[in-house]
């Protein structure tokens, strides 16, 4: 999960947990990088779990067609 949240940041910049990582990387001043990234991956699993379950889209990110 936590190599899943590193791809998520690299290619869904634009999503709410892209951007809630960044921020809250940037108030700690680039400190606390690792917990930060379990947490986004925790976030990530629960918010993948919502599109599966009930096909809740995660704000922000960008569809592809398959």
């Amino acid at each position: 999960m936590v190599e899943l949240a590193w791809l998520w940041l690299r290619h869904q910049p634009k999503s709410v947990l892209t951007l809630w990582f960044k921020e809250r990387v940037a108030r700690n001043a680039g400190r606390l990088k690792t917990p930060l990234i379990v947490a986004l991956a925790r976030k990530l699993r629960v918010a993948l779990w919502k599109y599966v379950s009930s096909g809740v889209v995660i704000e922000g990110a960008i569809m592809k067609a398959a």
